[in-house]
């Protein structure tokens, strides 16, 4: 299992980073966890944009779905013709709130290129990978997700404040990618973001092997994250940044 960071900048894009994307490869497919604001781009350095085999979208706050417009529209009018149907899964209302977005109507929205699967909690497959989502906690539908394959596991946390659910599809997996927004020592709203302590709690009392730390506010010190987050976990640390190939359990 292969992850390569396309965008983990939180919020909206930084002058380094697009917003959140996330690429996953597993013998030969190819999975994009979330399409933020600016990730198309972004994407093209590593792989072709007709190459993806499907997408997840954690929430539909746009710095995690954005730029799903614009692939609609390179999968629609592609000069060689409109790309074949690739699964998209999201939460409920997925499809209409990405028609929403571009402006089209519901019928028949971006239906026509992405084949749309509504989430719940549970297992199902993704390509070869085993997947089991559930939901997290943000004022949004929202879901983390853990991503299985021939005895390697990894995490995405999504946007969540603190959750029982997240350090359980997190367990012991061989990376953990988690948002880490916010900051100890100021002020901000529960129940929304992650500070990079509460992310490194999180990673511990899962026991994963290493913790990524990812969503990082442009107007944030990544330094204080990345010291808070190792002020409650002790195991590998790093923090995410576009263009990073991470191989899962290596």
């Amino acid at each position: 299992m292969r992850l390569t960071i396309i965008g983990s900048s939180g919020s909206f894009p930084g002058p380094d980073s697009p917003a959140s994307c996330y690429l996953v490869e597993v013998d030969g497919f190819r999975l994009l966890l979330d399409l933020g604001n600016g990730a198309l781009g972004a994407l093209q350095r590593h792989v072709d944009l007709y190459s993806v085999d499907a997408v997840y979208l954690s929430h539909m706050h746009t710095d995690h779905c954005a730029d799903m417009c614009a692939y609609w529209v390179a999968r629609m009018y592609a000069p060689d013709g409109t790309k074949p149907r690739i699964p998209v899964y999201g939460p409920r209302g997925v499809a209409d709130r990405l028609a929403e977005i571009y402006g089209l109507d519901p019928e028949p929205g971006m239906t026509e290129v992405f084949d749309f699967h509504e989430l719940t909690p549970g297992e199902f497959s993704i390509g070869p990978m085993t997947a089991r989502v559930d939901r997290v906690n943000h004022p949004v539908d929202a879901f983390g997700i853990r991503l299985a394959h021939d005895g390697v596991s990894l995490a995405y946390s999504g946007d969540t404040g603190s959750c029982d659910s997240l350090v359980a599809l997190a367990r012991d997996v061989d990376l953990f990618l988690c948002e880490a927004a916010f900051h100890d020592h100021t002020e901000h709203p529960k129940d929304m973001h992650l500070t990079g302590s509460e992310a490194g709690e999180h990673a511990n009392r899962a026991g994963v092997r290493k913790l990524l730390l990812t969503h990082l506010v442009p107007w944030n010190d990544d330094d204080i994250t990345l010291a808070e987050a190792r002020s409650t976990f002790d195991g590998a640390i790093e923090l995410a940044r576009g263009g990073q190939v991470h191989r899962v359990g290596a």
